[in-house]
């Protein structure tokens, strides 16, 4: 009864024993020399500005930049199941599409109007 999913169960366990190995390797083959500059943040090249919050705090535009980037990835996963099956979809898919683009597209000048793709 169990035995068409026996391939599956196969893959799972090999993709966890490679995650767990190439853990494992990595800490025991893995240069052991820190200093201050591997110890320290990256922030895409910028050197982080400290906050009067505290020391270890990065700024808002940092995370904004990756959640804007994490949309706007979606959307093109959402995008890419429309383009396989396109005929066979028809008319109604071809509606449904230009609603998902159009609220993508809301979202964007909205974004865009706000300043939230400005680089200072």
């Amino acid at each position: 009864m169990l035995a068409p999913y026996l391939p599956i169960v196969i893959l799972f366990a090999l993709a966890l024993g490679f995650a767990v190995f190439s853990a494992v390797i990595a800490t025991v083959t893995g240069p052991k020399r820190y200093n201050k500059a591997k110890l320290d943040f990256y922030e895409c090249g910028i050197e982080p500005t400290p906050m009067s919050s505290g020391p270890n705090r990065f700024p808002i535009k940092y995370f904004l930049t990756a959640m804007l980037f994490i949309v706007f990835d979606i959307e093109i996963i959402f995008l890419y199941p429309y383009a396989v099956a396109n005929r066979v979809l028809g008319i109604f898919g071809l509606v449904e599409i230009f609603f998902f683009i159009g609220t993508v597209f809301i979202a964007y000048a909205y974004v865009w109007r706000r300043g939230g793709l400005d680089w200072d």
